[in-house]
């Protein structure tokens, strides 16, 4: 059996159940087992993905025990999961024991399920209420972990917060990857290295701390993590694909692409996984096999799956590196019933137009960005960055003059990187290291990730601007 990075599925107490119950299934005479452990085999098989042999097994616990609390759970659960609140429900009220903390969980989740977050948070609390000083702990955790199940972060956090000084593995687990939901990945990165000195041959720990380090730019710590986990686990999808990720980012496209297909040959290739691929080969000037891969993207693409807009603009940019302006378009205008913001999709149609000759066009899909947005800096900001990338350097700066001209925010910190390249290709030396320095003060990390390539690799960017000073001074 192939160890899970989960404590439970990977003891020898669980191994020695789940190979029990193989045995007796492939004998033809399932053995008469607990509904519980029928349940965390169902998990189990759930985990791993599954999801045939999870479905067979929990309707052989439900054949056995009807009314017994996990295998209803686990099919309520499932239900929920296709938005079928109807058969969740029918399957929570069969469950026998309504004192069973697991009975009261499911209700609060079937409101969850149905955006009632409000509801579901005052009848947890009422719940709360009746558990008993001994169960308390556990009860904060199962709660807290179901709010952090559904994506709800800071209701997860407020449940974290009624802890009475739990220093377990398991609790500490919840707050970093719960603090990682809300965005302070610096306290989650934190959490998971103490956890990485209590536990350092946990990959499920050096995955979760390779995800930190790529959300805090420590693109080389996230290298390191993941090849952590790698080294524990060679067929670790997680950390194949944490790896490939962080490659991705360093720019290192041909080494990405090699993780990429070695995580599409353990887990099969999904969706961000080949989009990402396309991303590298695009980048490589491989517009030809980015098409392809972008294009298998999209046959495996739920139609409610996030991904699906970044695979329609990827290809938007394939077709139009192509000159293929007509199915460039087709795919923006594509994006037009999805959930995304239609403003950057309309800048992203101007680009396009405009990479292809057509100004006049493009000018009139700007303006009318512009209008829609009322005016949003931002917006205005990815057009003259437009006007740059299709080599309009002059025309970008001009309007970079007159859009910070207009800003009275002296705080503001978008875009004078942007000048500050429009700066140094019209060589104007002086203006470049004014709007460097601005550049490097204000917004450091849009400065590295727009004027890194013209310093050292390994440079700061609080150094950036006595290195150029210097550098146009001899």
């Amino acid at each position: 059996m192939k160890k899970t990075g989960d404590d439970y599925f990977d003891s020898e107490e669980f191994r020695n159940t789940l190979n029990d119950y193989e045995e007796s299934v492939k004998s033809g005479h399932p053995l008469f087992m607990d509904a519980d452990d029928l349940a965390d085999i169902a998990d189990y098989y759930h985990f791993m993905g599954k999801e045939k042999k999870a479905d067979e097994t929990i309707d052989y616990a439900l054949s056995l025990y009807p009314n017994a609390t996990l295998p209803n759970v686990f099919k309520a659960r499932e239900a929920l999961t296709t938005g079928d609140i109807d058969s969740a429900r029918e399957y929570i009220a069969q469950i026998e024991s309504k004192d069973d903390p697991e009975y009261h969980y499911m209700q609060a989740e079937l409101l969850m399920a149905q955006d009632l977050v409000e509801e579901a948070d005052t009848y947890l609390r009422q719940y709360f209420k009746t558990v008993p000083p001994d169960e308390y702990q556990d009860s904060v955790m199962d709660i807290a972990n179901i709010f952090f199940d559904y994506g709800l972060n800071d209701k997860a956090y407020e449940w974290i917060m009624r802890s009475t000084g739990d220093d377990s593995n398991d609790f500490k687990e919840l707050m970093a990857r719960t603090l990682f939901g809300l965005g302070k990945f610096k306290d989650s990165e934190r959490i998971f290295n103490e956890l990485l000195d209590k536990d350092p041959y946990s990959k499920r720990y050096w995955n979760a701390l390779a995800s930190t380090q790529l959300m805090n730019d420590d693109i080389s710590g996230a290298i390191t993590s993941s090849e952590y986990a790698i080294a524990i686990d060679p067929d670790d999808p997680e950390g194949v694909l944490n790896k490939a990720n962080a490659l991705f980012r360093l720019g290192n496209f041909e080494e990405a692409i090699r993780y990429y297909d070695r995580y599409g040959e353990i887990s099969g290739p999904d969706e961000l996984s080949l989009l990402h691929k396309g991303s590298c080969l695009f980048n490589l000037r491989r517009t030809e096999e980015a098409l392809a891969v972008l294009q298998q993207a999209l046959t495996v693409c739920p139609r409610d799956s996030q991904t699906l807009v970044q695979i329609y603009q990827e290809l938007a940019f394939c077709y139009s590196a192509l000159r293929r302006l007509e199915e460039s378009i087709h795919y923006i205008d594509e994006t037009q019933d999805l959930d995304c913001d239609h403003i950057d999709m309309q800048v992203l149609k101007g680009h396009i137009l405009l990479e292809n000759g057509k100004r006049d066009e493009a000018e009139e899909v700007f303006k009318d960005a512009i209008k829609r947005s009322d005016e949003d800096p931002g917006i205005i900001i990815r057009i003259i960055v437009s006007l740059y990338d299709n080599q309009y350097v002059k025309a970008a700066y001009e309007m970079f003059k007159k859009f910070f001209s207009l800003i009275v925010d002296d705080q503001y910190d978008q875009g004078y990187s942007y000048l500050a390249l429009c700066c140094c290709d019209l060589g104007y030396k002086e203006e470049f290291l004014k709007y460097l320095r601005i550049a490097v003060e204000r917004n450091p990390h849009e400065a590295k990730t727009v004027l890194g390539h013209l310093f050292p690799e390994d440079m700061a960017v609080t150094d950036y601007y006595q290195y150029m000073y210097q550098k146009l001074r001899k």
